[in-house]
Order: C-alpha cells, then sequence, then structure tokens
C-alpha cells in the first residue's frame, strides 16, 4: 500500500517535469538546475534538484516532449541523450535555430528560455 502512494507521487512528478519541458519554445534551452528551480511542486516535501530533472527526463519514451532543449548548467549537451547521443541532440537543437559555442556547448546567452 505504501508503495502505490510513493509510485503515484513519482508518476506525478515525472508529469510535471515533461510537461514543464514542453514549454520551452523551439531555438531555447534550460539546464537541468533552472528546470528544478521553477518547477513548483504545491504541498509536497519532494525537493527538485537537477538530478531529479535529469531522471525524469531519462524516463521520457515520447518524441512530443523535447528532452534535447534541456541541457548542463555550462550549456553542454547530455553525453548519454536517449534519443541517439549527443551528436543527435546537437542535430536536433541546430534545426531548431540554437547556437554553439563550440562542438557540443550551446551559447546560453542567446539561447537560454526566459519562462512566464
Amino acid at each position: 500500500m505504501q508503495k502505490a502512494k510513493v509510485q503515484v507521487k513519482s508518476e506525478n512528478y515525472i508529469t510535471k517535469v515533461h510537461n514543464f519541458v514542453c514549454k520551452i519554445p523551439k531555438g531555447k534551452v534550460m539546464t537541468y538546475g533552472a528546470l528544478a528551480r521553477e518547477i513548483k511542486i504545491q504541498n509536497s516535501k519532494v525537493k527538485i534538484d537537477a538530478r531529479m530533472v535529469g531522471w525524469a527526463l531519462h524516463q521520457n519514451k515520447s518524441d512530443k516532449v523535447p528532452c534535447h532543449r534541456v541541457v548542463n548548467k555550462e550549456g553542454r549537451v547530455a553525453s548519454g541523450f536517449a534519443f541517439g547521443g549527443p551528436v543527435e541532440q546537437k542535430r536536433r537543437l541546430e534545426a531548431e535555430g540554437v547556437v554553439f559555442k563550440s562542438d557540443l556547448e550551446v551559447d546560453l546567452e542567446k539561447c537560454f528560455a526566459d519562462l512566464p
């Protein structure tokens, strides 16, 4: 019985992360840490951090959730990007107009998403 409650909270948390990522517009990115700070889970004792955001994104199996728009705090693409590795993540971001400072590092000054 207790496990069911934990699972419901986990699913709720994962869904909230996925829904928030869907708000990042094409051509923009956010960091795992910025997402953790922006996501507010009301009336919950769960503290969300960057690692939890990454874990939730890793659970995504849908191409409708634009996980490729999330990078680390330095702007680097994920080494273990689920849909084909860092080269594929970079390809998807470039196709949306995201500017890179170096091979696998996004220019956060130009491409960081300011969400309402």
